[in-house]
């Protein structure tokens, strides 16, 4: 992007793991659209990715917060908002985490244990991060906040398992919050409900590569990719989309809205 859309807005971006996380694209494209931001992940997932890789590329500076701690994301907020010079004009939520999944639990013999990790980190984190920031005054008038989500919140995905749960939850806390900070602040809260993308996350999913295959066959438009993706949260990030909130946004090719294809239906005449 070229267009300095973004010029003079500041953010904090949660989620990069590596080159394969939307959070990872979503940066590269917040820093060419003229923003600057802190990038931020848990201690333990920031071992395991190459987030340091993207600072330099960006320009970033990197802080570590577990978003499930309201004592580490003040801490979080605080330190952002000293090294970017000023209040936030964005924030990205790109936060998901299952041990259910992970374990291979199956949705009716979970773990409850799992799931109340699941539902902390994948869901009320996000609450939690919208707090913090309301309680600090930390994001300016008509900011944006974007989390990720996905459309198992509204359907059956059998393998998605408590993720789906958890994504139900986010969607709920982004209206219910969207309403109080709009009424606050004019700080707008949006989901975006994206297709099933090849991730470290996605591909934990048991049947994943199968279902990314039927789902680029039920979209009109195919699946959106991550850099699409990236490209959408840009613009939400923006001063374009100023009275957009408290919505769940699909961006999937068409999926959420197609019954069936001609190619599903030459599927099973074969």
């Amino acid at each position: 992007m070229s267009n300095q859309l973004l010029k003079g807005k500041r953010g904090i971006i949660f989620g990069a793991l590596n080159e394969m996380s939307i959070a990872w694209k979503v940066a590269e494209q917040a820093h060419e659209a003229g923003a600057t931001f802190v990038l931020t992940n848990a201690p333990i997932a920031m071992r395991m990715g190459e987030i340091n890789n993207l600072a330099e590329k960006t320009n970033s500076k990197v802080i570590p917060a577990d978003a499930t701690s309201t004592e580490d994301l003040e801490k979080l907020i605080q330190e952002s908002m000293e090294i970017l010079g000023g209040k936030i004009d964005f924030i990205l939520h790109s936060i998901g985490m299952s041990p259910n999944v992970r374990k291979g639990k199956h949705y009716t013999d979970v773990n409850y244990n799992f799931y109340g990790q699941t539902l902390d980190v994948s869901a009320t984190s996000l609450h939690k991060v919208l707090a913090t920031a309301m309680k600090l005054d930390a994001i300016n008038d008509w900011g944006s906040v974007v989390a990720l989500t996905y459309i198992a919140a509204q359907r059956i995905f059998p393998d998605y398992n408590d993720m789906a749960d958890a994504k139900s939850l986010l969607e709920s806390i982004t209206r219910s919050f969207g309403y109080h900070y709009g009424i606050k602040k004019k700080v707008r809260v949006n989901t975006i409900s994206q297709s099933p993308t090849v991730t470290t996350a996605g591909q934990g999913i048991k049947g994943f590569t199968e279902f990314i295959n039927f789902s680029e066959q039920m979209s009109p438009l195919g699946n959106a990719s991550a850099e699409a993706c990236a490209d959408y949260c840009i613009a939400m990030f923006s001063d374009l989309t100023k009275y957009v909130t408290m919505q769940n946004l699909f961006h999937d090719g068409g999926f959420s809205n197609t019954g069936v294809t001609q190619q599903v239906i030459d599927k099973f005449g074969e």
